[in-house]
């Protein structure tokens, strides 16, 4: 089913500054089922691809979660799959009602009562926030080094990206600069914790920043790996108090669902409406069954939290036990200062069949590591100390 607009709509895609023939390609693309080219993350994706890698590599470069899907989620799949024949709309009700059960946002049948909308993986809203709420005169905010999806999505429309440097020493959002950088801002962009850093903004200052935000825009608030920090306050209650809000997840970091893409939005049924415009199609009910199966898990996150965790945790005192400088974080991700390209650190690394993380431009010399395995991370150490002083 191809999604469909309004005179209202279309004269909203004029008012903020797009032409009707831009417009009409949009439109265009979005009936031929969501082929936008940044709905892929095609570019993305490639700089972490690799082709052709060794199966005894280590496998530390997309923040991926090494467990996989949880026991109770595996066999929820492999049940379903003789039903796949069916779209099975019903698998995804349900998985909105368990989330929004949990999260204490409201969920309904009727659009004009509902509170979370369903996805596959949590980068489709991420995107359609953009093509809503961004325009030629409407900015992205995001922080730098930053997850960089929508910024591809606001370059491919024409909007501008405003880049604000993480603040130093805490390396944290700094809502006060990005306020400052775009006061016309359209959709203000928080990653929390962050991709790539792993730190946290305060759920103060996220408070202030939806407190003072420009009229008419949005404040989007990212917690894909929200379960994996031990700290991190969850934002969903700011969406049932009915704030310029919306709260991104998915089930692809802590859940171990990254190939079979689930997750959802939380918000206001009218901004939840703005999104919808550029959607359509139905979920794969395998990634809804399993997802459903991981929502009803009462130990799931605590359990990987401390695993993860504790990983993580024995590889920072390895690394300061060698005066390696790097970020501490509390997500599946952390940032180290190699002291010379990274790119070039990347190369010694995978010639040691170690893959770790990309490169961000305004920090050149440092790398991201994903945190894996037990097994992995003792690689990783043996690959680093060997690598490191070249």
């Amino acid at each position: 089913m191809s999604p469909t607009f309004t005179a209202e709509q279309k004269n909203d895609f004029v008012r903020r500054g797009f032409s009707r023939r831009s417009f009409g390609r949009l439109a265009t693309m979005l009936a031929a089922g969501t082929t936008l080219p940044f709905y892929s993350e095609h570019a993305l994706a490639q700089l972490s691809m690799v082709r052709n890698m060794p199966a005894d590599a280590v496998k530390i470069n997309a923040n991926e979660n090494p467990m996989g899907p949880c026991a109770e989620a595996a066999e929820a799949a492999h049940n379903i799959i003789r039903n796949g024949g069916r779209y099975m709309y019903e698998e995804t009700y349900s998985l909105a009602e368990a989330m929004a059960a949990v999260d204490g946002v409201k969920f309904s049948l009727k659009p004009t009562g509902n509170y979370i909308e369903v996805f596959a993986g949590s980068s489709a809203p991420l995107h359609q926030a953009v093509l809503a709420f961004c325009s030629k005169d409407r900015p992205f905010v995001k922080a730098d080094p930053g997850y960089e999806a929508g910024e591809r999505a606001a370059k491919y429309i024409g909007a501008e990206v405003v880049n604000v440097p993480l603040r130093k020493g805490t390396w944290d959002h700094d809502v006060k600069a990005m306020l400052a950088a775009a006061p016309n801002g359209g959709l203000f962009y928080i990653c929390n914790p962050n991709n790539p850093t792993g730190t946290l903004t305060s759920r103060s200052d996220i408070e202030y920043l939806v407190a003072n935000k420009p009229k008419g825009s949005v404040v989007m608030i990212d917690e894909a790996y929200i379960h994996i920090s031990k700290d991190a306050v969850p934002c969903a209650d700011l969406v049932a108090q009915d704030k310029d809000v919306i709260v991104l997840r998915t089930f692809s970091k802590l859940y171990g669902m990254a190939g079979m893409r689930a997750g959802a939005a939380f918000a206001r049924p009218d901004l939840l409406e703005r999104l919808s415009q550029f959607s359509a199609g139905a979920m794969p009910v395998t990634a809804m069954a399993a997802a459903i199966a991981s929502v009803k898990s009462k130990t799931l996150i605590p359990e990987r939290r401390k695993v993860m965790g504790d990983i993580r945790e024995d590889t920072f005192s390895w690394l300061t036990s060698r005066n390696v400088e790097f970020i501490p974080s509390q997500s599946n991700c952390f940032m180290i200062n190699v002291k010379r390209p990274g790119m070039d650190f990347y190369k010694d690394m995978a010639a040691e069949k170690v893959y770790i993380g990309r490169v961000w431009p305004v920090w050149p010399n440092w790398v991201r590591v994903t945190v894996g395995s037990k097994e992995d991370m003792a690689k990783f150490k043996q690959a680093f100390a060997k690598t490191y002083n070249v």
